[in-house]
């Protein structure tokens, strides 16, 4: 049998206002969260969206993870368009191999039953 672990997220961002220091560029709040600078550009994971309660909403996987985070707040074919709002909380896992992040992706939805993700779902 093989057993599976949820990974111990790498980084957890917030919305949250900026409260700028002297000399601190303003940064422009996209759906409240204005630290997706912290989020890698150039590394692959898994990222999960959680609404105020903890409740998990959405799991996705990403070969670049800066990228494909923001285009859920910005595209109009992503299951998160009509729930945008509803995010409070994203937390990021690093996952270099593409198979490796199918597994837990597939995992995570299915275990923590998300509640906007409509593929891989076995739950229902």
């Amino acid at each position: 049998m093989i057993k599976i672990e949820i990974p111990t997220p790498d980084l957890t961002i917030t919305e949250r206002q900026q409260k700028p220091q002297e000399n601190e560029p303003l940064i422009k709040p996209i759906y409240g969260f204005i630290d997706f600078h912290r989020i890698p550009r150039d590394k692959g994971g898994i990222f999960l969206f959680f609404n105020i309660n903890d409740e998990l909403l959405f799991v996705g996987k990403a070969r670049k993870l800066r990228q494909r985070i923001k285009k859920h707040f910005e595209d109009n074919v992503s299951p998160m368009k009509t729930h945008r709002d509803e995010v409070h909380r994203i937390d990021v896992i690093l996952v270099d191999d593409p198979m490796e992040r199918e597994i837990y992706e597939t995992y995570i939805i299915n275990k923590l039953q998300a509640k906007y993700n409509i593929d891989k779902v076995f739950f229902r």
